[in-house]
């Protein structure tokens, strides 16, 4: 088996910020209430002439280029995301026509806020196994199109963007493990009702508001605090390494609160945790992605750095990975 690992990063955050301060002219809240339960300052929003594709394009583009490689070198596209342009195609044929990928497989993975580790790990599986040479993976959203702007308890938290990686074969270290997860039998605590097969669009379900997220944040949050603490301790189990190992831990960027309270059950210093949240919000799959290629960019990741990517969101899905840069 191959050794897999992320040879390119990229992401694109639209140019519009959406703060504390306008969210309180829109509705009733206010910047205390959103900062102190949630550690968000602002979002960014992309424009009416932005679809999740044209923010994945971007995301790509600098992933590719980072990685020194052109979009025909690529074998296998895999987006995640849960605002895709429409229902089908996917967004990652729009972007493999985009890119000019013409020698790459393409799909979506929907797998909520956990779907950028998901794709991780489906995608190095075919590089591991000999299958695809390189890989383009990529969390994308766009949030602000299914968020009810007049639901003062959801539309606080959500924002827009992409995060892409490159996958390649490496000489050492790269994606040592992963773990995914999922309990179904919770899947209306967070939802979309409206829209697919079971509730198809109309005039009925348009008026009572059920093509937003739907989510029961207070049941969320004790289960979201128990299985990302799960999921970071079997990975570790199953590569091997103890907490001590790693240099720096990303979560899914949902919650402040919840992020520190898996730190503290954990035993990591704040010194270990990447956060982006105050800036961006949660961008459901884009979150983990763009995190990642910030604390690249950054500094907070160094070549030899043990790297651990914890997420957990609807359905209920959870995903971890242990990365060796």
């Amino acid at each position: 088996m191959r050794k897999v690992g992320i040879i390119g990063v990229g992401e694109y955050l639209p140019k519009r910020v959406l703060t504390n301060a306008d969210l309180e002219k829109m509705v009733d809240t206010s910047d205390e209430w959103i900062t102190t339960r949630t550690g968000i300052k602002e979002r960014r929003l992309a424009s009416a002439e932005e679809a999740t594709s044209d923010l994945a394009l971007n995301a790509a583009k600098a992933a590719l280029k980072d990685a020194r490689l052109s979009a025909e070198d690529l074998d296998l596209i895999i987006v995640a995301t849960i605002t895709p342009d429409m229902p089908f195609p996917s967004v990652a044929s729009i972007l493999q026509n985009a890119l000019g990928a013409k020698n790459a497989a393409c799909c979506d993975i929907s797998a909520a806020c956990a779907g950028f580790v998901y794709a991780l790990a489906t995608a190095s599986q075919f590089i591991a196994c000999g299958t695809y040479k390189n890989a383009l993976v990529i969390g994308a959203e766009k949030l602000s199109s299914v968020t009810d702007w007049k639901d003062r308890n959801t539309c606080v938290l959500f924002g827009d963007g992409a995060g892409a990686c490159v996958l390649g074969e490496v000489k050492s270290g790269g994606i040592i493990a992963s773990y995914l997860g999922c309990d179904g039998s919770n899947l209306g605590l967070l939802n979309l009702p409206a829209g697919g097969s079971r509730n198809p669009a109309s005039l009925q379900t348009v008026e009572a508001r059920l093509h937003y997220i739907k989510m029961q944040g207070n049941e969320l949050f004790k289960i979201a605090v128990r299985t990302m603490t799960e999921a970071a301790e079997k990975v570790l189990k199953q590569a091997g390494l103890k907490f001590s190992d790693i240099d720096l831990i990303i979560p899914h960027q949902a919650n402040s609160r919840i992020i520190m309270a898996v730190a503290k059950r954990l035993g990591l210093t704040e010194d270990k945790i990447f956060l982006n949240i105050e800036k961006y919000g949660n961008m459901s799959s884009a979150s983990t992605a763009t995190a990642l290629v910030e604390a690249v960019k950054e500094g907070r990741i160094k070549k030899g750095d043990t790297v651990l990517l914890d997420s957990f969101g609807a359905g209920l899905v959870w995903g971890a990975a242990v990365i060796q840069w």
